[in-house]
């Protein structure tokens, strides 16, 4: 037996994101061949078109490249002082490398981790790529195989990575989504690292080189990062990420035809996702939502909420229809543990269900003594 409990939320605060509805505004008109638009916190999906297509990635790439540099140093094992060896192969000098972004290292002289890392992240350097995957994997295609195992523990399903630059190669290929979902988790866990990303030049050997990512400097947005990437095959791609009122969204546009459109689309984007969804935070993890019954235990009742906050994303216009409606079990039978899952909320905007969270038990309740357990047994059987 179930007890159903129904609570009409009036949200005067911010948004999050949902499926595309019936009452949703017009898409943007996208010129790129894939393109996605999600928020960061909640990880909904705002806008797509061709958002699982598989695509080479140019130096997109090095945001894995990256995600992989700061794993291993917040693991300890490298340090931002470690002087790395620059080999023949990371020298910028090296003929694959003619015409390719650079950070203009040279062979055989030492280059902290700190700077071939923002080399990497500002100056796009496949030479600074391919030094630091030369520097924790010795060669670069061992450290493919690390990005490979990080993409695969992300989740990233469209993605294979057969070098550290995002030079063409066979197999070389990911997606709008993967995209999106790698930089969701590079923000998440290396925050301190990530504001790299929002520098807007970088000056090493005397060489001052310019960010690519135009939308850093667009006075209208609060862009902070990711990173641009271009080959002929390819095309013109930009991953970025802004804030506006809290809200942190993630755009990634693949396949632009110039530097200028990858750039304006972008803009489109994350425009429409401020323009139209905020993010809602109806409940907060850890605070009693209700006291639920408990039978043959020390206590009759105890406090039952949610383990974490429950954010949603969803139209502004929206904010009125959210409702929630709980379920929680009628016979609980000691004893409870504190986390132990004892029933579920389901948010509903005009009856559909956008999310639903478990509902767990906030605090313990020890098994009663013999004759307390007793007693409950004689109620319950009534």
């Amino acid at each position: 037996m179930k007890i159903f409990l129904i609570v009409l939320l009036l949200v005067s605060s911010t948004v999050t994101s949902l499926p595309l509805l019936a009452n949703q505004p017009g898409t943007p008109e996208i010129e790129a061949k894939s393109y996605i638009l999600i928020d960061y916190l909640t990880g909904k999906v705002l806008l797509e078109s061709e958002a699982e297509k598989v695509l080479p990635p140019a130096s997109l790439t090095k945001i894995m490249t990256s995600y992989v540099v700061s794993d291993e140093l917040k693991k300890g094992n490298i340090s931002p002082d470690d002087k790395v060896l620059i080999s023949e192969n990371a020298w910028a000098q090296n003929p694959k490398l003619k015409g390719s972004s650079l950070m203009f290292v040279e062979v055989n002289k030492y280059v902290s981790v700190d700077e071939l890392h923002k080399g990497i992240v500002i100056s796009s350097g496949n030479d600074a790529s391919i030094a630091m995957a030369e520097h924790i994997s010795g060669t670069e295609s061992a450290f493919a195989k690390l990005m490979n195992q990080h993409a695969l523990a992300l989740g990233l399903n469209n993605t294979y990575f057969a070098n550290s630059t995002g030079l063409p190669a066979d197999g070389h290929q990911t997606s709008a989504k993967d995209l999106a979902k790698l930089s969701q988790a590079l923000i998440r866990s290396f925050p301190e690292d990530y504001e790299i990303y929002a520098e807007k030049e970088y000056t090493y050997n005397k060489i001052t080189q310019q960010n690519r990512n135009t939308l850093l400097r667009d006075q209208s947005m609060k862009v902070d990062g990711l990173k641009t990437g271009h080959t002929e095959e390819a095309g013109f791609g930009l991953v970025s990420s802004a804030v506006k009122d809290e809200m942190r969204l993630i755009a990634v546009v693949m396949g632009a035809e110039s530097k200028a459109k990858r750039a304006s689309e972008s803009r489109k984007i994350l425009n429409h996702g401020f323009r139209f969804y905020t993010n809602i935070t109806p409940f907060k993890g850890g605070v009693s939502l209700k006291n639920a019954r408990v039978w043959k235990g020390e206590a009759n009742e105890f406090s039952v909420g949610l383990a974490q906050d429950a954010t949603l994303t969803i139209l502004k216009t929206e904010k009125e229809k959210l409702k929630a409606n709980y379920i929680i079990d009628s016979e609980l039978i000691a004893p409870v543990r504190k986390g132990q899952k004892v029933g579920e909320v389901f948010f509903k905007i005009d009856g559909k269900e956008i999310m639903k969270m478990p509902m767990v038990a906030l605090e313990d309740v020890a098994e009663a003594g013999f004759l307390g357990r007793m007693w409950d047994s004689v109620k319950l059987w009534f």
